[in-house]
């Protein structure tokens, strides 16, 4: 079974893949991972990764499709979670050719429904929680950071929810719900 996530950040889409990694024996493709990988793999796609990181600049969608090519080549366990990909209408595109050209199909998309405000509560909630366990809050975890990149899902992921809705793919939870009926509301879907 292969499934996207999507929302915005901060909606629980890497909390909610970490359990059906766990429960599914799914992989979770999560491109920020991939990519932190591939730079120190040492692999052709590796080395490609690197030089385009190690410059500051952002890797082309031609550079994650081929990470993903190579995920989708190796063992497939419970099938794969689209973690943070696609995120444009040509991503989606790219990939939906690329599942077909490996004999791959997509199950569901999942958007996790969330209201703004909320989130930002949710977002600066995790940062001082991780503060006062000793940790330290992620960078981009306060209200500015988490605004400039609500910003840009709204103009640049939020389409796909319309792409998927008219191919039919497409089913709403409310990611607001508690981690364990967000899970359940996944398990539906996914029967």
């Amino acid at each position: 079974m292969n499934i996207i996530l999507l929302g915005p950040p901060g909606a629980g889409k890497g909390t909610q893949a970490g359990r059906l990694v766990e429960k599914r024996d799914m992989i979770q493709l999560s491109t920020g991972d991939m990519l932190r990988a591939a730079k120190t793999s040492g692999t052709e796609m590796g080395k490609k990764v690197a030089a385009v990181m190690d410059r500051g600049e952002l890797v082309t969608d031609e550079i994650v499709i081929g990470l993903i090519r190579e995920q989708l080549e190796g063992d497939k366990k419970g099938g794969f979670i689209f973690d943070g990909f696609p995120r444009t209408l040509a991503q989606a595109d790219a990939l939906a050719a690329l599942l077909e050209e490996c004999g791959e199909t997509l199950d569901a998309v999942i958007e996790m429904q969330v209201d703004d405000e909320v989130l930002v509560d949710r977002i600066v909630g995790r940062a001082k929680e991780a503060v006062a366990a000793g940790g330290t809050a992620r960078a981009d975890d306060n209200e500015e950071s988490l605004k400039v990149r609500l910003m840009a899902y709204y103009k640049q992921t939020s389409p796909l929810i319309g792409y998927y809705h008219a191919k039919g793919d497409l089913s709403s939870i409310d990611g607001l719900a508690s981690m364990d009926e967000v899970e359940a509301s996944i398990a539906g879907v996914l029967g």
